[in-house]
């Protein structure tokens, strides 16, 4: 139990690198990019509603994201998502942030099959 816990901690402080990512393969809106996540973790994540409309929100807020409401003509309006430039360049930094804390981690617990 502790152990999920952890991992949900580590995938939550990365959510709003998880939702650019999604974007960075094209516009979507809050149920399609909910389902996008839960499909690319293989099942082992489902983000919840709340968290990913708070990112949303945020990213919006720091000019990495765009909204602009879709013209359905079926069913209710949805709500879409751009990525911009400024969000595909903080996408980008992000991943680099992950992979060097990745690799710390990984000397730190010796997964490099190396000794002191």
């Amino acid at each position: 139990m502790a152990s999920r816990d952890a991992e949900s901690d580590l995938i939550r402080g990365n959510i709003d690198a998880i939702v650019l990512c999604t974007l960075s393969d094209g516009d979507s809106y809050g149920y399609e990019i909910l389902k996008d996540v839960a499909q690319t973790s293989e099942g082992a994540y489902e983000m919840k509603e709340p968290s990913l409309y708070t990112s949303l929100k945020r990213l919006e807020g720091q000019g990495l994201v765009e909204s602009y409401w879709g013209n359905e003509s079926q069913g209710a309006r949805r709500k879409y998502y751009h990525i911009t430039d400024g969000g595909r360049a903080e996408l980008t930094e992000a991943t680099a942030r992950w992979v060097r804390a990745r690799n710390i981690i990984d000397r730190l617990l010796r997964q490099g099959g190396g000794s002191k």
